[in-house]
């Protein structure tokens, strides 16, 4: 999105800082020191700044109450706001020209590029209409061009170096939230997934299915071929899980050592085809050393064998234990949870009541 705001919090803040700053600074300036400027320049210097404090205040703590756009359009009212200040001051001064630096720092940081480059304009015009409104035409030149080019050079520098943060940013969090040798999601990206999808079942009244898979005598593989052909054979399968996610939503994880998950928003039977896939996609991986690995996979499914997602787990796990106890590289499905007897009867006979 062209005016997509980067940072919220971090603007809003910004913005009340400057708000809070400038308005005891330009009542300061622009009245105690010179009251004998005109009484209409002194009403509106002083409506001004009562506006920027209370408009800082509300930026401050209250920013939820704050409407979207104001974080938008913040920067083109500063820039009316300093050069209007500079014209009732009559201050062509670098000092008072180097006000416009906020809003374009602010737009560098907080705003995308086509906002920085129009807010760049905009402050390039400000600019020109206030030092060719009070000095000769030489001088103005001079002035404005210098300004104007410092100000681009600070933009593209502040909106280069977020770039590059935002970047770094990225690959810290893809670095924390995957595993290092397969590239699936990890044990801490997979439970907040996990904790999403069974918000999203819980709303929507729709399925997800959870399979637990383990690598059949994995430590066999690993003693007999070595770790590096153990570590393949676990980017292999890797690979295999992937085959069967779809939909947004879906996660393959590795939770450590031989064992992975795999969430998926299908039903029942999807999740059976969807073991049945993984089997056929790990036979066509390509040859391994130590041949292709064998799987146990443990099915479970919200809401028909869970209603949390540790009791999902929990359900996906009983069923991966019954399908490596029932002779492995087998798919065994959970169990119903067992119905709970009905209280009322109970209560009757405890009381004697005939049911």
């Amino acid at each position: 999105m062209p005016f997509q705001l980067r940072d919220e919090q971090g603007a809003s803040r910004a913005v009340a800082y400057l708000m809070m700053t400038a308005a005891p600074f330009i009542f300061i300036t622009g009245v105690v020191l010179t009251p004998h400027r005109p009484l209409p320049a002194l009403v509106g210097i002083t409506v001004t700044c009562l506006v920027l404090g209370l408009g800082g205040a509300a930026c401050r703590w209250l920013p939820e109450r704050v409407p979207k756009y104001v974080w938008l359009i913040v920067p083109f009212f500063a820039v009316g706001v300093v050069s209007g200040m500079n014209l009732v001051t009559e201050d062509a001064s670098t000092g008072g020209q180097l006000f416009y630096l906020w809003p374009v720092l602010y737009t560098a940081n907080f705003l995308s590029r086509r906002i920085i480059y129009l807010n760049l304009a905009v402050v390039s015009a400000a600019e020109a209409t206030g030092v060719f409104s009070l000095e000769s035409a030489g001088v103005a030149l001079s002035d404005w061009s210098s300004l104007t080019i410092a100000m681009t050079l600070t933009a593209v520098i502040v909106s280069s170096l977020r770039d590059r943060n935002e970047r770094l940013r990225d690959v810290l969090e893809t670095q924390a939230l995957a595993d290092a040798l397969t590239g699936v999601a990890n044990r801490r990206s997979f439970d907040a997934e996990l904790a999403r999808s069974v918000t999203w079942a819980h709303h929507t009244g729709e399925t997800i299915a959870l399979l637990t898979l383990d690598v059949d005598h994995f430590k066999r593989i690993n003693d007999t071929w070595g770790h590096a052909v153990g570590d393949q054979a676990l980017q292999v399968i890797a690979t295999a899980l992937r085959s069967v996610v779809r939909r947004d939503g879906d996660v393959v994880a590795r939770l450590g050592g031989d064992e992975f998950v795999v969430l998926l928003r299908i039903d029942r039977m999807g999740a059976r085809r969807a073991a049945d896939e993984i089997r056929e996609a790990l036979g066509q991986g390509g040859a391994l050393p130590c041949g292709t690995p064998g799987l146990s996979i443990g099915v479970a499914v919200l809401p028909d064998h869970a209603g949390t997602a540790e009791e999902l787990m929990g359900a996906s796990d009983a069923a991966l234990y019954e399908a490596k106890t029932g002779g492995r590289g087998r798919t065994a499905m959970a169990h119903p949870p067992p119905q709970r007897p009905n209280a009322e009867p109970l209560a009757q006979q405890d009381a004697g009541v005939p049911g």
